[in-house]
């Protein structure tokens, strides 16, 4: 009869082997496809790696515009959780179908001003007006093309389009959560979506 040390020796060799399967198995498990477009499980900002909290897809009408992801270092279900952490943060947006750029800046800053009062939206109003400029100078986004919003502790807001960041980082604080307002403030753009980016499920 084979002893249970022997068996333990045994079995070892084939869990090392299956380890790294079992990893990649976890790593599928948590990505996640809306709209036909994968998100990754986890993206890197600097030296942090953030989860995937939630996906969407955003609808005008019976159209598909966009597709996106929302990444934390740790999981939130509110708006509140997810404006109260300060590490870094991610929102990639996948274009599903070619859209005015300038167009889809004007949407973002009504977006914006729509989910706050006007105290606090005139104090990220030069910000608005830069990050409009920025997407105006980019005439049209095709289907397929993403941008990203990050925020960075200590930069501050990056918008990266097409892969290349977009200038200087917007350096208040509030504009981050003022931008994130558009997907999950009290008048959000698509409530699916914003369900989706809090992780919730049908």
């Amino acid at each position: 009869m084979i002893s249970t040390t022997r068996r333990a020796l045994a079995i070892a060799p084939l869990a090392l082997a299956l380890a790294p399967f079992t990893r990649e198995a976890r790593a599928a498990d948590a990505a996640m496809e809306v709209g036909g477009v994968s998100f990754a499980a986890t993206q890197q900002v600097q030296q942090s790696t953030l989860q995937l909290n939630g996906a969407g897809v955003r609808y005008k009408t019976v159209f598909k515009v966009y597709a996106a992801a929302l990444y934390l270092e740790k999981a939130a279900h509110t708006p509140a959780e997810v404006f109260a952490q300060t590490g870094a943060k991610r929102m990639i947006v996948h274009m599903l179908r070619e859209i005015d750029s300038g167009e889809l800046g004007k949407l973002f800053s009504r977006g914006m001003e729509d989910n706050m009062d006007k105290a606090a939206f005139s104090k990220v109003v030069s910000g608005v007006l830069r990050m409009s400029q920025i997407f105006s100078d980019h005439k049209k986004l095709q289907a397929g093309e993403q941008f990203m919003v990050d925020w960075i502790p200590g930069t501050g807001t990056v918008i990266t389009v097409r892969g290349q960041p977009q200038g200087e980082a917007f350096k208040q604080p509030e504009f981050f959560n003022a931008l994130m307002g558009i997907w999950l403030g009290p008048n959000p753009v698509d409530w699916k979506l914003k369900e989706g980016l809090l992780g919730k499920k049908d």
